[in-house]
């Protein structure tokens, strides 16, 4: 069994507990999900499946789209609901106000993490140090913003959509923007609606998913070229011999109908980088 599971993550899960879940429905030990969301976010949550667990760090990068609600007058130290309350007041900036600082964070930019996020420091992860009531500095990652729009205003609160590159930590967004308004705020609600090429129309829920319903490799891939060996390279690359090609770039691999895997020709010489063949 190999292919790609667009779930439908609901609130109160961690990513974790659904790889747990799918395992089971599925009766498969080889699952992995593709980029954590928060265990208070809802939506899509994108999972490999047998041999698909490889395609890790093709999909982390994969840019996304949220709905996020931030609630003025209040900052936590895990900078959303869950956290312990560390200041509290400020006041709530116009709509015009807010609509207009929000123009500032489209673009690349430099973003300090939330102190408790799994970036990790000589090998440990943030927010385990946090909870130890360690001291240290996370430094600032570029990131890109590429859309960010108010949705709704009112009682204290704002929705946004904010559409950004991998790594970006909507947490984080919600800080600045409030700290550029002098003022505080926290994320009170974060939903997904897209991951790469997964919108979450075509989500499926714990309950909905079944065999039949994972997406195959080469339909998850579509956005890599698709490259046909001849059948009498077939032996060759079974045995994972490196094949001289007339191109160079990087290939959704077939011989013979069967997907071998992604590979990468450089120089003329093409080698499986990501083996996907079910044997």
């Amino acid at each position: 069994m190999i292919g790609i599971v667009n779930l439908y993550k609901p609130k109160g899960m961690t990513s974790s507990d659904a790889v747990v879940k799918v395992k089971k429905r599925l009766q498969i030990r080889a699952v992995g999900h593709m980029g954590t969301l928060d265990p208070q976010g809802e939506g899509v949550l994108i999972l490999g499946v047998g041999k698909a667990t490889r395609l890790f760090d093709y999909f982390l990068s994969k840019d996304k789209v949220y709905e996020a609600e931030f609630t003025f007058g209040i900052e936590t130290d895990t900078l959303d609901g869950e956290g312990k309350v560390i200041y509290e007041g400020g006041n709530f900036p116009s709509k015009d106000e807010i609509a207009e600082k929000i123009k500032a964070f489209v673009g690349k930019q430099q973003q300090i993490p939330p102190r408790y996020s799994a970036k990790k420091i000589a090998g440990r992860k943030a927010y385990d140090m946090a909870r130890h009531g360690e001291d240290f500095e996370l430094k600032p990652c570029e990131i890109e913003v590429y859309e960010y729009e108010l949705m709704s205003y009112g009682d204290n609160k704002i929705t946004v959509k904010i559409h950004c590159s991998s790594g970006t930590y909507i947490r984080s967004l919600c800080r600045d923007l409030a700290y550029s308004l002098g003022t505080y705020a926290i994320m009170t609600a974060i939903k997904r609606t897209r991951c790469g090429n997964f919108e979450i129309a075509e989500s499926v829920t714990l309950d909905e998913l079944t065999e039949d319903k994972l997406i195959p490799v080469e339909k998850a891939l579509c956005g890599l070229d698709v490259l046909n060996l001849p059948d009498e390279q077939y032996k060759d690359i079974c045995n994972g011999r490196k094949l001289r090609l007339d191109k160079d770039g990087r290939f959704l691999v077939f011989c013979k109908g069967e997907l071998f895997g992604i590979g990468d020709s450089k120089d003329g010489c093409l080698t499986i980088k990501t083996y996907l063949r079910e044997e």
